[in-house]
């Protein structure tokens, strides 16, 4: 079945870095985007940063750019968020996302269960 598991989350001080991980498995990953998304208590989960299937385009939130960098290893079926800088409003549970749509325009979405980022002194 469709697994996402993400890791690497944790409480670090402001300033502080974190490298996210999402390992996928039961779907074919290089044909699906990735998407970091992320969501703060009593807020909507917003999107952080999305990659393209090979790669090669990237886009982020203008809350995180410059800071954070989202990468893939299709061998590996593995997607990463770089996170530099971190400032106590980036707490949050962050959550990978897969997302492909068929030639009907069918939508095939999987979420992972989260990971919690806490940035506090």
């Amino acid at each position: 079945q469709v697994q996402l598991v993400e890791s690497g989350g944790g409480l670090v001080q402001p300033g502080g870095s974190l490298r996210l991980s999402c390992a996928a498995s039961g779907f074919t990953f290089s044909t699906y985007a990735m998407n970091w998304y992320r969501q703060a208590p009593g807020k909507e989960r917003e999107l952080v940063a999305t990659i393209s299937t090979t790669g090669d385009n990237t886009n982020y939130a203008d809350s995180v750019k410059g800071r954070f960098t989202i990468s893939r290893d299709n061998a590996k079926n593995t997607v990463y968020l770089q996170m530099n800088s971190l400032k106590p409003e980036d707490t949050a549970m962050y959550y990978c996302n897969a997302r492909s749509y068929s030639l009907w325009g069918k939508k095939y979405d999987y979420w992972g269960q989260g990971t919690q980022v806490t940035v506090s002194s």
